[in-house]
């Protein structure tokens, strides 16, 4: 691919040199579904150029958890989705001599560097929107293949590294933009990946088709969303037939001219129920298929793997998770997708749990504090999909508190791309108020975390508040 910035090559480069020359290297990663493929994308590209190396997996970064690293003794730690923002914690450690850190990533640099660091900010490139972690690392790679010519040039993992993106919600206007769409087209070439125009909702590959309409929620469709009545009559209406020996057909068994046929119904459907033309235009995407993989299977997907993906770390098995990026279609695959359920489950009853306990609602953002009632490693999820919910605006950031442990508080925040456009930055809020309660944290314009000595919760709110209405005026 060409470089989006002839810089971020030179700084894969430089990394992938540091890599080859270690001894030993300890792979570090965060946990979601861009971190997990990262991780994959990274551990493919080290097996492949014969470089040791140990695979381990965090939460979060903090002063903490960097301290576990270093303690392990490895000369050389790669860290992927994550360090950026902990930058001045791990430089203490480069100028200890206690290791030396490569760092590939997207998230916002903390006031420091150190000399091997590849992350697109760095180079005027939106690390939210136009790459993700698993993209830097899909760079790191093709620059490791580069520098030790080796027989495969690692593009194949253009794939995992898409599925990270997506997984990381970079997709906007229903598509890759940026950076990412340039890693998605070595991904076409290398005959890995295709992407088509299609129905743009969740499921397609594993959904029968009444469920596959009745949970679509991105759009509200009246008759259709969360109306299985509805949707049963609605497909009974076709000229297709949407069964087959009996059963339901998922989407990717009808026909092009059936999925066409079906589409324009639900389209016609929709005008006629008063949806707007901006949000009827949603119904329609860009939909990236992962070739190498069963038809009809959750990994086919992009966005079907990387919600099975972000089930199994938020349960502590990111070693389910990794293996599955790796390969493995037994054991692995199957223990993801009962994570999976229950993933479901906890998110459905977790949004539940807000519906009724509701909002606290200050200055310029509104919080909830769920306690052990909601799981901290999805926490952020439920916030997110709270937004918009009975009781819970869009129009200000919401900020979530789950319990972490006996003595410390995770915090998530969450907003939306209309608050971002008018200048929210949640990496910047929640590493100013987790400071100021006596924490850290960091992340995305629209989407960060932290974590804060439990207790503190007051304290932390009302900083956050002060910093958002500084930015939104």
């Amino acid at each position: 691919m060409d470089a989006p910035v002839p810089e971020l090559e030179a700084r894969a480069r430089a990394c992938a040199d540091a890599l080859l020359e270690a001894e030993e290297v300890l792979l570090a990663s965060h946990i979601d579904a861009d971190g997990l493929t990262s991780a994959a994308v990274a551990a493919t590209a080290l097996r492949r150029a014969e470089v040791p190396f140990e695979t381990v997996f965090e939460k979060q970064l903090d002063a903490n958890s960097v301290a576990g690293i270093a303690a392990r003794g490895y000369d050389t730690v790669l860290f992927t989705d994550f360090g950026s923002g902990q930058l001045d914690v791990i430089a203490d450690h480069e100028a200890a001599g206690e290791f030396q850190p490569v760092i590939a990533d997207h998230h916002q640099p903390a006031d420091a560097d150190t000399r091997l660091h590849l992350n697109p900010l760095l180079e005027g490139i939106d690390g939210a929107s136009e790459l993700s972690g698993a993209g830097a690392a899909y760079l790191l790679a093709r620059a490791l293949a580069a520098r030790c010519e080796a027989r495969l040039s690692n593009r194949d993992l253009a794939a995992l590294a898409v599925v990270g993106a997506v997984g990381d919600m970079q997709t906007s206007g229903g598509e890759l933009h940026g950076a990412n769409a340039a890693v998605v087209a070595e991904g076409v070439e290398a005959g890995v990946l295709s992407e088509t125009k299609d129905l743009s909702v969740y499921g397609k590959q594993t959904r029968p088709l009444p469920k596959l309409l009745e949970y679509a929620s991105d759009v509200q469709i009246p008759g259709i969303t969360g109306d299985e009545r509805g949707v049963i009559s609605f497909l009974d209406d076709l000229e297709v037939d949407p069964r087959a020996d009996g059963e339901w057909k998922r989407w990717v068994d009808l026909t092009d001219d059936e999925k066409r046929a079906v589409a324009s119904a639900l389209v016609r459907h929709a005008v006629s129920r008063g949806v707007p033309a901006f949000k009827i235009d949603r119904l329609v995407g860009t939909t990236y298929v992962l070739e190498e993989e069963a038809v009809g299977t959750s990994l086919r997907d992009a966005s079907e793997f990387s919600t099975l993906l972000n089930a199994t770390a938020r349960y502590e098995r990111a070693d389910v998770g990794l293996a599955v990026c790796l390969g493995d279609r037994g054991e692995a695959l199957e223990q993801a997708r009962e994570l999976l359920r229950t993933h479901r489950r906890n998110l459905s009853e977790g949004v539940e749990w807000v519906e009724e306990h509701g909002v606290t609602a200050e200055g310029h953002l509104q919080w909830f504090d769920a306690g052990e009632e909601i799981r901290e490693t999805i926490v952020g999820i439920i916030a997110g999909m709270s937004m918009g919910a009975n009781g819970v605006s869009r129009d200000v950031p919401i900020v979530a508190f789950a319990r972490k442990n006996d003595a410390e508080t995770k915090v998530s925040g969450r907003g939306t791309g209309s608050l971002v456009g008018q200048g929210l930055d949640l990496s910047v809020v929640m590493r100013e108020a987790a400071r100021a309660a006596g924490g850290d944290g960091g992340g995305h314009d629209i989407a960060a975390g932290a974590t804060i000595p439990a207790g503190n919760e007051t304290e932390f709110v009302e900083r956050a508040d002060e910093v958002i209405g500084e930015q939104l005026g």
